[in-house]
């Protein structure tokens, strides 16, 4: 059927509602939290370093691309700090495209499945605010947050 757009399955919208738990930034299996160099100039800024610092201290090459350490025990987000009892980011108001996306990322709106099964690790998934269809793939291709000027950093 030419010209017959296929309907995907979160048509109607998803609900989430960050439980702010840092399970999303938690081992046990490693990961890549991916930077761009704005992000890196953004983060050292935000904690008054500078780059090269931050990429001696914090950071790695894979390959092309940087990615922020995780601790070498847990495989946690290097940022992400136990403070007052709960895990919090020490990086929030200048955290990576990657952490803002979550959870709406390819592998977890390929299909019900995978949307459900992010729920293992996310209890936020089908909890709270509904994000409409559009919205979703606004966040989805989201990638110069810093470039909107407009935008407020929540």
């Amino acid at each position: 059927m030419l010209g017959k757009k296929k309907t995907l399955w979160y048509a109607g919208g998803l609900h989430f509602e960050c439980q702010q738990c840092g399970r999303c930034c938690s081992g046990p299996n490693q990961g890549y939290i991916w930077v761009t160099r704005p992000e890196i100039k953004l983060i050292a800024d935000f904690l008054k370093v500078e780059p090269k610092q931050l990429r001696q201290t914090y950071l790695r090459r894979v390959g092309l691309r940087t990615t922020i350490i995780e601790q070498p025990v847990n495989r946690d987000c290097i940022f992400l700090r136990r403070i007052d009892g709960q895990k919090r980011c020490m990086i929030y108001p200048v955290r990576p495209s990657q952490c803002r996306t979550w959870p709406f990322w390819p592998e977890n709106l390929a299909d019900a499945d995978a949307w459900n099964k992010a729920v293992q690790r996310c209890s936020g998934i089908n909890r709270g605010r509904l994000y409409g269809f559009e919205e979703i793939e606004k966040i989805k291709k989201t990638k110069k947050w810093w470039a909107k000027t407009s935008q407020t950093v929540s």
